[in-house]
């Protein structure tokens, strides 16, 4: 089974403030295969969060067709806690505006993806999502 790594991350400054997502799809073997960020206005940290792995889920289909992506094993890393332990189950989602993005993501997951997993790293270990998220809010 192929295994691609997804790498997000999302941030607002000021939290409402100028947001901006970013992800990067990697293959297993630790080459890139995608990236990219985009400017998200004025919204929350956590909605920057959310977005990048709706960002993020979208390419990786696109880039290899639904088919494809439900054979393959999908490890999304992020260094948001909170949206992987709700992801995960651990946490429920009480934002509405976030239960939207959750539902987009678990939807996505189950009609595309069954062989996901969401994984916390530290944020020196997610430096180039970072980067982007941080590209797309300079934007503003």
């Amino acid at each position: 089974m192929q295994k691609i790594i997804l790498h997000t991350d999302g941030g607002a400054r000021g939290n409402p403030g100028p947001a901006g997502a970013g992800y990067v799809i990697f293959d297993e073997h630790g080459s890139t295969l995608k990236e990219g960020a985009t400017y998200l206005g004025h919204n929350t940290n956590n909605f920057a969060e959310y977005s990048a792995v709706v960002l993020g889920l979208e390419m990786i289909e696109k880039h290899f067709g639904k088919e494809v992506c439900k054979d393959m094993q999908v490890v999304v890393r992020m260094d948001s806690e909170l949206v992987c332990r709700q992801l995960n189950g651990t946490y429920r989602v009480k934002n509405e505006i976030l239960k939207t993005l959750y539902r987009a993501v678990l939807d996505r997951c189950a009609t595309t993806f069954p062989h996901i997993t969401f994984e916390h790293v530290r944020r020196e270990h997610n430096k180039h999502a970072d980067k982007l998220s941080n590209d797309a809010m300079d934007q503003a």
